[in-house]
């Protein structure tokens, strides 16, 4: 009996195997006939990444007129704001020295630096360095301030309102009473706030500057050939 039924489970199978044969070789003839793609094909695309459209796409072609021009900046080589030259000073730069020296220097803008670290004064026209002086300046109590400020007002003869004492030349920079003017410029003395230059080149500034020139006043600011004449 067990032999019976080992004979037709093997049968069942035998029959089974071919039908399911049958049916691959079926389906593979309707398959071919219907155009289906190799699965093997279709499995190589499917792993296929597309390339990146930046690196396919044509270069983009600019017309000239669209092309914008570069922006000029104001600050160029024949700028009165561009260093282009510096007083030679041969002399020890002390305290009551000044140098001044615009022969040959062309007509242009005024622009005054002060270095409060330097002690030092320098006028400029159209960037040539036409003046240099060494400086008093505000003390612990009132220091002088650093920033721009345009010369807002001039007077040759000066009496100061808040301390009663005569300021040649003033050159006013500030409301609260920030200067520059004639003084005694010696070593250890400083001012409440203001500028004391020599008499003299106080003289030869005020009949140089015009209302609206600026004075930059920095602490450090060291300026060499070439560069701009910029706080900071």
């Amino acid at each position: 009996m067990a032999q019976q039924i080992l004979m037709r489970i093997s049968g069942g199978i035998l029959v089974a195997t071919g039908f399911a044969i049958l049916g691959l070789i079926v389906l593979a003839l309707i398959r071919a006939f219907a155009g289906d793609p190799a699965p093997a094909v279709s499995a190589q695309v499917a792993d296929e990444q597309p390339m990146p459209v930046a690196l396919v796409a044509e270069p983009k072609v600019v017309e000239p007129e669209a092309v914008e021009p570069a922006s000029t900046s104001p600050l160029l080589s024949d700028s009165p704001f561009v260093v282009k030259r510096i007083l030679q000073i041969d002399e020890p730069f002390v305290h009551g020295y000044y140098k001044w020296d615009d022969e040959g220097v062309p007509d242009g803008e005024i622009v005054i630096t002060v270095d409060l670290k330097a002690e030092s004064i320098s006028v400029f026209r159209d960037g040539y360095e036409i003046g240099a002086a060494v400086i008093k300046f505000g003390d612990a109590l009132k220091p002088t301030p650093t920033g721009v400020f345009p010369i807002t007002q001039k007077s040759k003869d000066h009496v100061s309102n808040i301390y009663h004492v005569p300021m040649p030349y003033m050159l006013r920079l500030t409301n609260d009473g920030i200067a520059i003017h004639a003084a005694e410029v010696k070593w250890g003395y400083g001012t409440r706030g203001c500028i004391g230059v020599p008499e003299e080149f106080a003289r030869r500034l005020f009949e140089e500057v015009e209302l609206g020139d600026q004075v930059i006043v920095t602490n450090g600011k060291m300026l060499d050939l070439g560069e701009q004449i910029v706080a900071g």
